[in-house]
């Protein structure tokens, strides 16, 4: 049991490394100012981003159902050493294709393979009970390594120049790697006898196919977590169109970032501050989706920033719920492949969402906050999810 609990630790230490993303807060800069490419390009590289996700999820989880989680976590960290290399090498839109390519693979390797062997982990030490709050804290992880890497990478970004910002985030992968090499992979009981690649992948697909349960908490995981994504692309020209200096963007970011911690760490509390489960989950899509309008028609500094915050908090982390909700329907021997199979419908939703959202952006930024708004409300009024369908 012992070598299952320090698991459970070092994924902390994995995510941490693995998100610990210098270019987050001068991203946009990056993109214009270093890699010369106008905003719309921008997002067509994020869509080319999460349609090579698309493509890229099933199959990479079958490899972590057919080969373990450990080695899947392994090669995700090797290609993040690769990927920032390849993305700086010179300002051209075909090599950030081919640095968007590596990123996606990395991600869909870890993507469902994290997820799956901090459960196992948890199953083997009996404390699947606990899952809510590791999975919180799993999460927590990331988000502490993004807000302290954002102010860094924006004094990395003017000390030696945007292009560093990108190529320096190879060094934490280097030690997620050996972080990753030293995971203890969880046995599970399969139930085929024979390890087929492509037996494990359509098992994966059509268990969650045929899961109604499952089916209800993708749509509503899906449609509002993609919406409030949107809120770190829009979050920057926002602040530009409001004459706010660029050098506080890496702090904004860091305050999005930072303010999802209590709300990850919380979760308990907060459910029972709405009444339930299902109400804190309509809610907290509710709230973003009105602050989203309201983005959309305030024009005072300080009231875009709260609204900001307030899309970041309760928007941004209803995922994590969803990951504690959906693991509780899925079998072991098939669980990172189902979890892929829904980052695949979420990553292909993003893929039409990014191109849409940039021309919307370019006609008007404030009345695509308005619609982007009031999308995530009535989604969150059309989600089939039960109270019922919620377990701890």
């Amino acid at each position: 049991m012992l070598p299952y609990k320090s698991n459970i630790w070092k994924m902390y230490v994995f995510k941490f490394l693995r998100s610990l993303h210098f270019i987050g807060g001068v991203l946009v800069p990056f993109f214009l100012d270093w890699g010369q490419i106008s905003f719309t390009q921008i997002m067509l590289l994020q869509s080319f981003f999460v349609l090579s996700i698309f493509f890229l999820e099933i199959p990479t989880g079958a490899v972590a159902d057919y080969l373990g989680r450990k080695a899947s976590l392994i090669l995700a960290a090797f290609v993040g050493i690769i990927a920032p290399i390849v993305y700086t090498l010179q300002p051209n839109i075909y090599i950030f294709l081919l640095g968007e390519f590596l990123w996606a693979l990395g991600f869909a390797l870890c993507s469902g393979a994290d997820e799956a062997l901090v459960y196992d982990s948890l199953k083997k030490t009996k404390s699947e009970k606990k899952s809510k709050k590791i999975f919180a804290r799993f999460n927590s992880s990331e988000l502490v390594a993004l807000m302290i890497g954002s102010p860094v990478g924006s004094i990395i970004a003017s000390t030696f120049g945007l292009r560093y910002a990108m190529m320096f985030m190879a060094v934490p992968s280097v030690f997620a790697f050996f972080v990753a090499l030293s995971l203890h992979e969880p046995k599970v009981v399969r139930k085929v006898n024979s390890r087929n690649y492509f037996g494990t992948l359509l098992g994966g697909v059509k268990y969650f196919k045929e899961h109604r349960v499952l089916k209800i908490l993708a749509f509503d995981r899906v449609s509002i977590t993609a919406l409030a994504f949107m809120v770190i692309w829009m979050y920057q020209p926002l602040l530009k169109q409001l004459a706010v200096p660029l050098v506080f963007f890496g702090f904004v970011h860091a305050a999005m970032t930072g303010i999802q911690v209590p709300f990850l760490n919380n979760f308990g509390r907060l459910e029972r501050l709405f009444g339930s489960k299902k109400r804190y989950l309509l809610w907290s899509a509710v709230i973003a989706g009105v602050s989203f309008v309201l983005l959309g028609v305030n024009s005072y500094v300080p009231i875009t920033i709260l609204l900001i915050l307030l899309i970041s908090g309760f928007g941004l982390s209803r995922d994590v719920l969803f990951q504690s909700y959906m693991n509780k329907y899925i079998e072991s021997h098939n669980r990172a492949t189902v979890l892929s199979t829904v980052s695949m419908i979420d990553r292909f939703f993003r893929a039409v969402l990014y191109p849409l959202m940039g021309l919307l952006v370019e006609w008007s930024l404030n009345y695509t906050l308005v619609a982007v708004g009031v999308a995530i409300v009535l989604f969150a009024l059309m989600s089939g999810v039960k109270e019922e369908h919620l377990v701890d």
